[in-house]
């Protein structure tokens, strides 16, 4: 009878086989590497922490630099840009106007027909038209034609319902979703180019005559009334709607806000008073930056290795943008040393290769085996075969990154309540807030909506949040700009 050699190993002081050695080992190393993973989750948890007396600062210091940034230019993070608005929709205004939508790769033209106080928005119709890539680069003049030629078609194919029987020439409001430094209701200068645009003989150019020097070499006899920014003409288009709007805010692929100041509260403000005592006031909010803050060091990596360094920190932790790409962040270290062991997916270390979309959807994945995680964990990382236990760990991820931005929104807003007197209810006063919201993160990604809601709710108390209405002001920056033109319409004298 031949020999039988069995080799023997000790492990934790027990003799066993080679074999069960080996299956051993590789569970402790499992084990350990599950450990680490847990780890990462706990400290990014730890450093993301939003609780109230955090909050409450960051409102405080959100409230301490809109009043610097009101009392003189560049004295704060918070531009708080005058915007010449100082008389939003009443709902009163009657007749056709339109609108022009510049805010990206695409632009709109809009004309809607208002009836006046019992009538409303009585008709409206737009299009949509891609901008060539080579106009977003090359010279202005080519840029501005390109827009004036189609809304010269758009006015051409005008129906006969929609048609002015006043005989004055038409007038345009205009949304222009660049940096520009405001001069009139309508007129500004281009600071600088965003969102793909280099065209360098624009910069200190006045937007308005740009583009009503392209109107008149397409023969269009076209005024602009009112060059107002997406945030302005979602705060107008709310107003038209509710008339105890007094604050908007955008939460999308970027994020900013607008709200109604007292003109006397506006230190910087050199000109006569508006007669309504009241100018609306365009934040740029996604700049603001305070210690208090919780940022991490995936927080800091991201902001070091984008275009504007230092810059938009605010709008780096509570927007669209930036969600997905700090959950990737996050992802990519677990990945390296906890998850995937020696494989090392390749997907997961391209930049925004995961959308706030993305997050959301794996967020929001009812399934009981997680199905919608797997599937877009395989079909854009090509990552398969991850385990339940994994795919748990993914959500809750998600779940850090959307609730911290959705609270630290809620933080913002209670900032602008605050600098209105609107966090407390004063004695024998029935007041009523409404802030209007729009951009498709609040729209579309509903967890993150609902924590943002309830944090106000927490930040206020049950009884001034009572008084606090978020509404949902769909395209606001379209149709806010044909409101904004009505509102600011030369011919409202002959109207009255």
């Amino acid at each position: 009878m031949g020999k039988v050699t069995v080799c023997v190993a000790v492990v934790c002081g027990v003799a066993v086989t080679a074999a069960a050695a080996v299956v051993i080992h590789r569970k402790m190393k499992k084990s350990g590497k599950w450990v680490k993973a847990m780890e990462i989750v706990k400290e990014f948890e730890e450093s993301c922490r939003t609780p109230i007396s955090k909050l409450k600062q960051v409102a405080d210091a959100m409230t301490v630099e809109m009043h610097a940034g009101l009392a003189s230019e560049g004295g704060s993070k918070l531009k708080m840009l005058i915007t010449y608005v100082d008389s939003l929709p009443t709902g009163d205004e009657k007749g056709l106007f339109y609108a022009l939508d510049l805010g990206g790769t695409n632009f709109r033209v809009l004309r809607v027909l208002l009836g006046g106080k019992d009538g409303g928005i009585l008709k409206q119709q737009f299009k949509e038209v891609s901008i060539p890539p080579n106009k977003m680069t090359g010279s202005s003049a080519a840029l501005f034609d390109y827009i004036a030629a189609e809304l010269a078609k758009f006015v051409a194919q005008e129906e006969d319902d929609f048609k002015s029987t006043s005989g004055r020439p038409r007038e345009l409001g205009f949304t222009f979703s660049f940096p520009v430094m405001q001069t009139s209701i309508a007129s500004g200068t281009l600071l600088r180019w965003t969102k793909g645009f280099s065209i360098d003989e624009t910069v200190g150019q006045d937007v308005v005559a740009e583009l009503t020097k392209a109107l008149e070499r397409q023969g269009l006899e076209m005024r602009v009334s009112a060059l107002v920014n997406d945030t302005v003409g979602t705060l107008a288009g709310g107003k038209y709607a509710n008339n105890d709007v007094v604050v908007a805010v955008i939460l999308g692929t970027g994020s900013n806000a607008a709200y109604v100041e007292r003109a006397q509260a506006i230190p910087k403000w050199h000109g006569l008073l508006p007669k309504s005592g009241e100018m609306v006031i365009n934040m740029e909010w996604g700049n603001f930056r305070s210690s208090h803050l919780p940022l991490t060091e995936y927080d800091q990596a991201l902001d070091a290795e984008s275009l504007n360094p230092g810059e938009q920190i605010y709008e780096k932790v509570i927007s669209g943008m930036y969600l997905g790409e700090i959950f990737r962040r996050v992802l990519c270290r677990m990945a390296k040393e906890a998850f995937f062991g020696d494989i090392d997916p390749p997907k997961l270390k391209e930049p925004f290769i995961l959308g706030t979309p993305v997050m959301s959807a794996m967020h929001h994945d009812t399934s009981p085996d997680l199905k919608v995680v797997a599937n877009n964990l395989k079909d854009i990382l090509e990552i398969s075969n991850t385990s339940l236990k994994m795919r748990k760990v993914i959500v809750q991820l998600c779940d850090i990154v959307a609730t911290r931005g959705a609270r630290l929104s809620a933080a913002g807003l209670l900032g602008i309540l605050k600098k209105m007197g609107r966090d407390t209810i004063k004695e024998g006063e029935k007041q009523k807030t409404v802030i209007a919201m729009d951009g498709g993160l609040y729209e579309h990604y509903e967890e993150y909506r609902n924590s943002l809601e309830n944090c106000l709710k927490e930040l206020l108390g049950e009884e001034v949040f009572k008084t606090i209405k978020i509404e949902h002001s769909n395209d606001g920056s379209g149709i806010g700009a044909a409101l904004l033109n009505a509102s600011h319409s030369q011919y409202l004298e002959d109207e009255s």
